[in-house]
């Protein structure tokens, strides 16, 4: 690979990157938060391709007058005649690139879920503010879950809230409602899980997304895959929703 060779996948790099960027493809890798470091990042590898392109390409001094032994010189042989080739391992980048343009993976689902424990225990919360106005409350699964573990269900008494999640495969084969968290990126995506009791849904594929309306129950059930509690919801109604835009919450 030749240094304009390198320029263009360097251009076609960031403007891959810039694509997903500016539409919601990006929130199926990373967190919404780093849009603009995304951004910044496609912009720099694009002015360094154009940079790197300009610069080669442009007319230099004394190139008329050289002879082939000077031409070899620019194609990188030496003068022993022995060829020199850059490193082969630059055309991988093409990978990430035609990842970016042709290919549109899905955001992680049941079958991460699967794989994973819960990560319940590292969002731990040393207090929880009251429900948001409206019932029924529209809280995440992460905050449902929270509660109902390390509150004991104190903040949720008595209230009816209103969850979004896609679903997954119980550690019994039975229905369970989950959402991926990240950290950072969708490379350290873990799951948080709910088990559903009471008028649960029952024949749904996994990875349907549904919202679902209920109240706190106390009984919890163990993950297999870490052994951190899993806490139920009782399910009083749900209906299938389209995968929101931001599936990581």
């Amino acid at each position: 690979m030749n240094r304009q060779a390198q320029a263009v996948v360097l251009l076609l790099l960031g403007g891959s990157v810039l694509k997903a960027s500016f539409t919601d493809m990006y929130l199926r890798y990373v967190k919404e938060g780093l849009r603009p470091f995304l951004i910044a990042s496609g912009v720099l590898l694009v002015v360094v391709a154009v940079m790197t392109l300009l610069h080669d390409l442009r007319p230099r001094r004394g190139a008329a007058a050289a002879g082939p032994a000077h031409e070899d010189d620019d194609h990188g042989h030496d003068h022993g005649g022995k060829g020199h080739h850059e490193p082969r391992v630059g055309w991988l980048l093409i990978a990430p690139v035609l990842g970016l343009l042709l290919v549109a993976p899905p955001a992680l689902g049941s079958f991460a879920a699967g794989q994973a424990g819960t990560a319940l225990s590292s969002q731990r919360a040393d207090s929880y503010p009251p429900l948001p106005d409206g019932d029924p409350a529209k809280i995440s699964v992460l905050d449902y879950a929270s509660r109902a573990i390390f509150d004991g269900g104190a903040s949720l008494a008595g209230r009816t809230v209103q969850l979004t999640g896609f679903v997954a495969e119980g550690p019994g084969g039975e229905p369970i409602l989950a959402r991926m968290i990240l950290a950072c990126c969708a490379a350290d995506g873990r799951p948080i899980k709910l088990g559903m009791s009471g008028n649960a849904p029952v024949g749904l594929p996994a990875d349907t997304w549904i919202e679902v309306v209920g109240g706190y129950t106390d009984r919890v059930m163990t993950d297999p895959v870490n052994g951190e509690d899993i806490p139920y919801l009782q399910v009083e109604s749900w209906r299938q929703v389209d995968p929101p835009k931001q599936q990581y919450g």
